[in-house]
C-alpha cells in the first residue's frame, strides 16, 4: 500500500517510507487523498494549506507546493495529474489505505445481505485493522477536520457493524471485549451502548448493562442535553424486568423461505396500490400533462444522456451501476419523477426483483440512526404487518433492506435540516457503496452545496437534471382546458419576453400547474398575471392562489363518492387559517411529515402539561371529596393531578401502536392472562378484608381486564398500506379498550372498598387519619399502574401519589350513593391518566385545545381527508405532506412566522 490515512499520514515506495517535512505539503498530499480520483480545486487546496487568510499569491504557492510534492515523491509523484480546475491524484483500491477499508466493508455488507455473517465479520476485521489510529492524526487543520471526522465515524460504524453480526452469531465474550474499549473512547454513542448493553444482558450480567444506561443517560443529559433514544429506553426497561421467552409463549420458527417471499410480494403489491391511487388523486395520469425532461452530463467514453417521463424507468434499469441522482429548481418535479418512476418500476417488475420503496428523507437523522436501520423503521411503520414472525419470520423489514429486496427512492435530501445533509450524503456513499440500488432527489443548489462541502461521494451514481418547462408546451398546457383565448395575453407575454419575471417563473411544473389552477376557470383573469414584473411576487401570488382556489365553492355532480370527493363543509378562509397553522408547526419542528400523533408539539409544553394534570386532578377532587370532604379532595386532587403533570412533562412522548384486533389463535394466550388478573383481583379483595363473594367477582373482572387484550396483536396482511386513518382508528381502539379496562376493575375495587371493606387499621399515624402500610401499598399500586403506562417518571409520580392518597383513612360509606359515585369518579380519573399516555388520547386531549381556540378544526382527520382529496396535501404512509415544500413554506410565511401561544 503506497498512501496511508487511516491513522498519521504515511507515503511508502519500495517499501521504504517516505518523509515529508513541510507541513504545507503534507496538507497539500492529505487533501488530494481525502478526494482520490477526484478533482480538487485549487480553492479548496488554498484552503486546506493556510488556517488563517491566504496571502496574494497563493495560487502560485499552491503551484509550486504541488511541484515540490511530485518532487519529492518521485515516481508516486507522477498519479498527480493536473486536471482542469485543480489536481487530482489517481490511486487504486490497493494504493490507498481508505480504500480498501471501504471495499472490505462493502463486501461485509453483501454478504452480510446473503445471511453470510461468518465471513462479513472476517471482512470487517480486515477493514479494521488497516486503522492505526484516528484518521490524519496530528494532521487536522480547520479544512481537513471535518472530513477525517466523518472517516472516524465509518470506522466506528464498521465496529457497530461487527459486533452486532457477532452477537447474532452468538460471540457475546468477544462483543463485550470489544465494545468495552470501544465506548470508553466514544462515551455517547448511542448505538455502540446499545450493542454493548445486549451482549451484557445475553451474558446475565444485567446489573452491569443497567449502570451502563445510566452513565450513557447522565452524560447525554450533561454534554448534549438529550436523552437516550428509544431504542436504549426500551432495552434498558427489558433487562430491568429481565425479560425472558416465556414457556407459554415460545418464540415462533422462521417460516419456510416461500413465506418471505410471499411478504416480498404483498409488499410490491401494498407500494403499487398505495402510489397508484396517490397518482390518481394529483390526475398524474391525465392527458396531456406537463412533459418533465431530464439530460445528463456525458461521461468518458459515453454520450449525454437525455428523456422524459416515459423512459427514465428504461434509463435506471439499464444503469450499470442502478444509481440515480434526480436534481432540479424548487417545484421542478423531482418528486413526480420520483414516485412515476416507483410506480413503472413495479408495472414491469419480475418476481425476483427488488421492490421500489418511495420514502421522504426529512425524518431521517443519520446522526443516530443506521440508514438500514431506518429504512427497515419505515417498512415496519408503514406496512406494520411485516412485524408478524408468525408469518413473515423474525424481523422481516430488516431482511428485505439487507437482502437487497428493496430499492430505496429517497426523496427530498434537501428537505433535510441543513446540519444533517453532509452526514446523509455521506451515509448514502457508505451503505450503497457496494453497488446497491438507489434513486435519491434534491434540489440542484443544495446538492451542490453539499458535494463542495462533503467530496466527492456517489461516485457510481448517475445524475439527471429536470430541464425548465419550455415556453411553447408552458402555454399549451395552460390553454389546454378552456380555450386559448383567456391566455393569449400570457402567451404573447412569454414569446415576446422570454426573460421577462413571468417566463422566469412558469419554467418550472409546479408554478405552471399552479397557474393553471389558480386562473384556469373563470372569473380569474390570466391577465392579472402581467401586472408585476418581479417574479418572487408572481412566484408567491402563484402560491398564495392555491389554497383559495383548490377550496372554491362549485357544484358537485349527483352521485358523487363522499370517499373520494372533497367536501364542501370548509371555506377557503377556513382551510387558509388552519393549514398555516399546520404549516407554522411544521416549520418550527423542521419538518415535512404531518403525524397526528406528534400535533402534541403544537401546543407549549407548559400549557400541554397542564391541560392534562387539571384534566385528571378534575375526577379525584370530586372522589375526595365525596369520600371526606373538601380536604381529602384536595389531596386527592393534587396527587394524582400532579403526578399526570410531572408524567406528561416529563415522560417519554407515546407513539401509536400498530394493532388490530384479532381473535384467531389467542385462546392460550387468553387464559394465562386471564389467570393472572383474576390473582390480582383476589390479593386486592383479601388485602381490604372484602366478602368471599365480592374477591371471586374482583378475580372475574380483573381476570377479564387482563386477558382481553391479547385480542389487539399486529395486522397479518403486508399488503395493507398503513394510512393516517387507520393508524389512528386501530391506536383509539386500543386506547380506549386499555382506558375502559381500568376503568372497570379500579372503579369496581374503590367502590367496593369504600362501601363493605371493614376498614382494618395497620400502621396509624397523625391521630389515625394517615395509614403507613396503606400508604406503602398504594405507593407500591402506584408505582407499578405507572410503569406499566410509561415507564421511569411515571412510576416514580405515580408512586408517590399513590403513597399519599393511598394512606389516607377517613370514615366507611353511610349511604348506597356515594359508593357508586367514588367508583365512577376513580375510574374515570384513572382511565384518563391510562388514556393520556397513548398516542390517541395524548392527541385527542391537545386536539380539543387546539380547536376550541380556533386554530385546528373539530374534525381534524376528516379536514387532512379532505385536503388530501383537493390536492393540497399528499399521503406518504401513515402522515400527511404538504403537496409541495413551497406551499408548506409559503403558508408559514404568509399566515404568521409563530405558532399561536
Amino acid at each position: 500500500m503506497r498512501f496511508r490515512i487511516l491513522g498519521t499520514l504515511e507515503v511508502q515506495a519500495d517499501g521504504s517510507r517516505i518523509t515529508l517535512p513541510s507541513p504545507r505539503q503534507q496538507r497539500a498530499l492529505a487533501v488530494l487523498l481525502l478526494n482520490a480520483n477526484a478533482v480538487v480545486p485549487v480553492e479548496r487546496m488554498i484552503d486546506a494549506l493556510w488556517e488563517d487568510e491566504p496571502p496574494a499569491t497563493a495560487v502560485k504557492q499552491v503551484r509550486n507546493c504541488v511541484s515540490a510534492l511530485r518532487g519529492r515523491l518521485g515516481e508516486l509523484g507522477e498519479a498527480i495529474v493536473t486536471d482542469g480546475p485543480g489536481y487530482r491524484l489517481q490511486a487504486g483500491a490497493g494504493e490507498l489505505d481508505v480504500l480498501r477499508f471501504r471495499r472490505h466493508v462493502a463486501a461485509a455488507r453483501a454478504l452480510a445481505g446473503q445471511a453470510k455473517l461468518v465471513d462479513a465479520v472476517e471482512e470487517i476485521r480486515a477493514a479494521l485493522l488497516l486503522w492505526r489510529g484516528p484518521a490524519l492524526d496530528g494532521l487536522r487543520t480547520t479544512t481537513l477536520a471535518g472530513r477525517a471526522v466523518l472517516l472516524d465515524e465509518q470506522r466506528a460504524e464498521a465496529v457497530e457493524l461487527g459486533a452486532e453480526w457477532r452477537l447474532r452469531l452468538g460471540e457475546t465474550g468477544e462483543v463485550v471485549r470489544e465494545l468495552t474499549e470501544f465506548c470508553g473512547e466514544h462515551p455517547t454513542r448511542e448505538l455502540s451502548h446499545l450493542l454493548l448493553m445486549r451482549a451484557l444482558a445475553k451474558e446475565g450480567r444485567y446489573a452491569e448493562a443497567s449502570t451502563l444506561f445510566h452513565g450513557l443517560r447522565r452524560r447525554l443529559a450533561d454534554e448534549l442535553g438529550v436523552d437516550p433514544n428509544p431504542d436504549l429506553r426500551r432495552l434498558h426497561e427489558q433487562i430491568l424486568a429481565e425479560a425472558t421467552p416465556s414457556a407459554a409463549d415460545p418464540e415462533p420458527e422462521a417460516p419456510p423461505h416461500h413465506r418471505f417471499d410471499r411478504a416480498v410480494g404483498e409488499l410490491a403489491e401494498a407500494v403499487t396500490w398505495q402510489w397508484r391511487a396517490e397518482a390518481e388523486l394529483r390526475a398524474l395520469h391525465r392527458p396531456q400533462p406537463i412533459r418533465l425532461r431530464w439530460s445528463a452530463a456525458p461521461r468518458r467514453g459515453k454520450p449525454a444522456r437525455r428523456g422524459d417521463l416515459d423512459n427514465i424507468a428504461g434509463t435506471f434499469t439499464a444503469l450499470p451501476v442502478p444509481q440515480l441522482v434526480v436534481l432540479g429548481d424548487p417545484g421542478s418535479g423531482k418528486s413526480v419523477l420520483a414516485l412515476m418512476l416507483t410506480l413503472e418500476l413495479l408495472r414491469t417488475r419480475t418476481p425476483d426483483a427488488p421492490v421500489p420503496v418511495l420514502l421522504s428523507l426529512a425524518s431521517w437523522d443519520p446522526r443516530r440512526e443506521h440508514l438500514d436501520s431506518w429504512l427497515a423503521a419505515r417498512l415496519a411503520d408503514n406496512h406494520p404487518a411485516l412485524l408478524t414472525a408468525r408469518e413473515y419470520g423474525t424481523d422481516a423489514p430488516t431482511r428485505l433492506v439487507l437482502g437487497g429486496h428493496v430499492v430505496p427512492v429517497l426523496d427530498g435530501l434537501d428537505e433535510m435540516p441543513a446540519d444533517l445533509r453532509v452526514a446523509a450524503l455521506d451515509a448514502l456513499d457508505q451503505t450503497m457503496g457496494a453497488g446497491r440500488s438507489l434513486v435519491l432527489t434534491c434540489r440542484s443548489a443544495e446538492y451542490e452545496q453539499v458535494t463542495r462541502e462533503s467530496g466527492t461521494v456517489l461516485a457510481a451514481a448517475t445524475v439527471v437534471r429536470l430541464e425548465p418547462v419550455a415556453r411553447q408546451e408552458a402555454i399549451t398546457y395552460l390553454a389546454a382546458r378552456h380555450g386559448e383565448d383567456r391566455w393569449l395575453p400570457v402567451a404573447d407575454r412569454l414569446r415576446r419576453e422570454p426573460d421577462a419575471a413571468l417566463a422566469r417563473v412558469l419554467r418550472t411544473p409546479l408554478m405552471v400547474d399552479l397557474a393553471r389552477i389558480g386562473y384556469g376557470r373563470p372569473p380569474a383573469d390570466p391577465a392579472d398575471l402581467l401586472a408585476t414584473g418581479d417574479a418572487a411576487a408572481l412566484e408567491g401570488q402563484l402560491l398564495d392562489s392555491f389554497v383559495p382556489t383548490a377550496y372554491a365553492q362549485v357544484p358537485q355532480p349527483p352521485g358523487r363518492n363522499p370517499k373520494t370527493s372533497p367536501s364542501g363543509r370548509y371555506t377557503a378562509e377556513q382551510a387558509t387559517r388552519w393549514l398555516g397553522f399546520l404549516a407554522r408547526h411544521l416549520e418550527r419542528t423542521r419538518s415535512r411529515d404531518l403525524a397526528w400523533w406528534q400535533l402534541y408539539r403544537a401546543v407549549p409544553a407548559g400549557t400541554r402539561s397542564g391541560l392534562v394534570g387539571v384534566l385528571v386532578a378534575l375526577f379525584f377532587v370530586v372522589t375526595g371529596w365525596v369520600d371526606d370532604g373538601p380536604v381529602l379532595a384536595a389531596i386527592y386532587g393534587l396527587s394524582f393531578g400532579g403526578a399526570a403533570y410531572v408524567t406528561h412533562r416529563f415522560g417519554r412522548p407515546p407513539e401509536p401502536l400498530r394493532t388490530e384486533l384479532r381473535f384467531a389463535g389467542a385462546a392460550r394466550k387468553f387464559a394465562g392472562r386471564f389467570a393472572i388478573g383474576a390473582a390480582v383481583g383476589v390479593l386486592l379483595g383479601l388485602g381490604w378484608s372484602l366478602a368471599a363473594g365480592l374477591v371471586v367477582l374482583l378475580a372475574v373482572v380483573f381476570g377479564l381486564v387482563f386477558a382481553v387484550h391479547v385480542w389487539l396483536a399486529k395486522p397479518v396482511d403486508a399488503s395493507r398500506v398503513a394510512s393516517p386513518r387507520t393508524i389512528l382508528r386501530n391506536e383509539r381502539t386500543g386506547a380506549i379498550a386499555l382506558a375502559l379496562s381500568f376503568l372497570v376493575s379500579l372503579g369496581l375495587f374503590d367502590g367496593m372498598a369504600f362501601a363493605f371493606t371493614a376498614n382494618t387499621r395497620f400502621l396509624p399515624v397523625f391521630g389515625g387519619r394517615y395509614d403507613l402500610a396503606l400508604a406503602i401499598a398504594g405507593g407500591l399500586a402506584g408505582a407499578l399502574f405507572g410503569f406499566s403506562m410509561a415507564r421511569g417518571v411515571a412510576a416514580v409520580s405515580y408512586g408517590v401519589a399513590g403513597a399519599v392518597a393511598g394512606g389516607q383513612v377517613f370514615p366507611p360509606a353511610t349511604n348506597p350513593v356515594a359508593p357508586f359515585v367514588v367508583g365512577v369518579c376513580f375510574g374515570i380519573g384513572i382511565a384518563l391518566a391510562v388514556l393520556v399516555t397513548r398516542a390517541w388520547g395524548n392527541y385527542f386531549v391537545h386536539h380539543l385545545w387546539l380547536a376550541a381556540t380556533g386554530r385546528l378544526p373539530w374534525r381534524l382527520v376528516h379536514f387532512l381527508d379532505d385536503a388530501h382529496r383537493r390536492g393540497v396535501l399528499r399521503q406518504a404512509g401513515g402522515v400527511y405532506q404538504f403537496r409541495h415544500a413551497r406551499v408548506q413554506e409559503r403558508l408559514a410565511e404568509v399566515t404568521g412566522g409563530r405558532l399561536e401561544g
